[in-house]
């Protein structure tokens, strides 16, 4: 099965790939919500259908292809924390999270020809305590602009992440355990 890929992260193309997909790149481009009424996971869940819907209309995609949209928020205490603006706006969020559990959730819209599957996940993370040092080190070693909450699980992660529960390939941007177990993602295998 070929899947369209509703974002340009280099991260879910990769774990899509792994999985053993045939996958096309054609990010959305809109103009991202960046709250929601009913809280963070129904703010990942609005974002990944409009993404998938935007590249659904753009490409009229055939009965074998399935077009992905995914957006992942990281919240403490439902504030929502998105991609940082600034290195000022990445050190203040990872100094919040610091020795604190948060939130990362990933919202997936799978849009076929003829059906729709939408789900989230949310995996729970927690920090080690930080001093201003060590995130100062850690934003010097990736490039934290294009991250919900300023980090990346899977670049350096052991160096700011004290323990995980759920699935780690959800706080890199995609819920692989959950999509493969998604009706219609099977449907098009």
């Amino acid at each position: 099965m070929r899947l369209i890929l509703a974002s340009a992260s280099p991260r879910r193309k990769l774990l899509l790939e792994q999985a053993g997909n045939e996958v096309l790149v054609r990010p959305s481009y809109i103009s991202e919500l960046l709250s929601h009424p009913d809280g963070p996971s129904a703010l990942a869940l609005a974002n990944a259908r409009l993404k998938a819907q935007a590249v659904y209309e753009a490409l009229r995609p055939n009965e074998r292809e399935i077009i992905l949209g995914a957006d992942t928020v990281v919240c403490l205490d439902n504030e929502i924390f998105g991609k940082p603006r600034d290195r000022a706006e990445a050190e203040s969020m990872l100094t919040r999270l610091s020795g604190h559990w948060h939130k990362v959730i990933t919202g997936v819209c799978l849009l076929g020809p003829l059906s729709i599957n939408e789900f989230f996940d949310t995996t729970q993370v927690l920090f080690h305590s930080l001093e201003l040092a060590e995130i100062r080190s850690y934003l010097d070693s990736i490039h934290p602009y294009d991250k919900a909450g300023a980090y990346a699980a899977q670049q350096g992660g052991e160096r700011i992440i004290s323990q995980v529960k759920g699935s780690f390939s959800n706080i890199v941007g995609l819920p692989l355990e959950a999509l493969l177990l998604s009706s219609l993602y099977h449907s098009g295998h």
